[in-house]
């Protein structure tokens, strides 16, 4: 049984469609990524998973619990951390942390989630004056408390610099290795790349695609670049048949290979049989992103009002 299953989900705000009849099946201990422009309906999409927002229709279940009428024994098992935390300012980081760990029967050990989160020197400092990157890794920290089965992540590294980012992405490939299933909602592509085994791509309130990172480069039919270099006038001819290969360019003895599927292998192997040996080869690939530009006509970058 899947971890979490929504199914056919609906959410209408006056007349936008913010969530147009989504499917998405997360496997037990998956870390599962939903990637989409700010306004393309993703976080309306897990708030309606989390039990924060009501779908219009639809159905969901997480840890076979349904999120609307079973919010109280859902509390205990699914831990969620908002692009945007709403906590007393007043109060500081380890008197949060332990109010937080208070409503739950077991969890994790306050002193330890601080360190965590890299928050040590600041378990003194009130919310209110944190840094924003200090007040989203408390927010992770609120999220953890309880000791989650499973975990919904809005926008995980916001405002984060690169070794608090790094440091984010070690700690949920430690909640993977302990079996928590973690749900990463994120606009940061190198992110998702290396943490999500699965990828929702939601544009417009729709799910356009469910793969795997590399899956998802693949259908998106982009091509890939191999150039190398060979001792004497290539013959293009040599390529002939090798059905990932698209164009080839040969400017006397610097060769361009353009191509799809597993380009580099195909292309190995063609030219050990032809016997020409090839130097200086340099690979390039078709990434995450320029998949998702494929996928949806629109840069990751861009916002709509949703």
């Amino acid at each position: 049984m899947p971890a979490i299953e929504a199914r056919g989900l609906r959410k209408r705000y006056g007349d936008t469609v913010a969530v147009d009849d989504i499917d998405i099946t997360v496997e037990t201990g998956e870390v599962y990524g939903v990637l989409g422009r700010n306004g393309a309906g993703k976080t309306t999409a897990v708030e309606t998973i989390a039990g924060l927002r009501r779908p219009d229709s639809g159905t969901v279940t997480v840890l076979g619990l349904d999120p609307w009428r079973d919010r109280a024994r859902l509390r205990q098992v699914l831990g969620v951390q908002l692009q945007d935390a709403y906590v007393h300012g007043a109060l500081k980081v380890a008197e949060l942390v332990r109010l937080y760990r208070s409503f739950y029967r077991s969890g994790a050990d306050p002193e330890e989630l601080i360190e965590r989160v890299g928050l040590t020197e600041q378990r003194g400092t009130r919310f209110e004056r944190l840094s924003g990157g200090q007040q989203q890794r408390l927010s992770i920290a609120l999220a953890l408390a309880g000791g989650p089965r499973a975990v919904i992540l809005d926008e995980l590294t916001t405002g984060l610099d690169p070794e608090a980012r790094r440091g984010m992405w070690s700690m949920v490939e430690d909640l993977r290795e302990d079996g928590v299933t973690v749900v990463l909602v994120s606009h940061q592509m190198e992110e998702v790349e290396r943490l999500c085994g699965q990828v929702a791509i939601i544009d417009r309130g729709r799910v356009v695609a469910v793969d795997t990172p590399a899956g998802l480069v693949a259908r998106a039919g982009l091509d890939q670049i191999l150039r190398f270099r060979v001792a004497r006038r290539f013959d293009p001819a040599v390529l002939d048949g090798v059905e990932e290969v698209r164009s080839v360019r040969a400017d006397d003895r610097e060769v361009t290979v353009t191509g799809t599927g597993d380009l580099l292998q195909a292309v190995s192997s063609a030219l050990v049989k032809a016997d020409v040996a090839a130097t200086g080869t340099r690979y390039q690939q078709a990434t995450l992103e320029d998949a998702f530009l494929a996928l949806t006509g629109n840069p990751i970058e861009s916002e709509e009002s949703a």
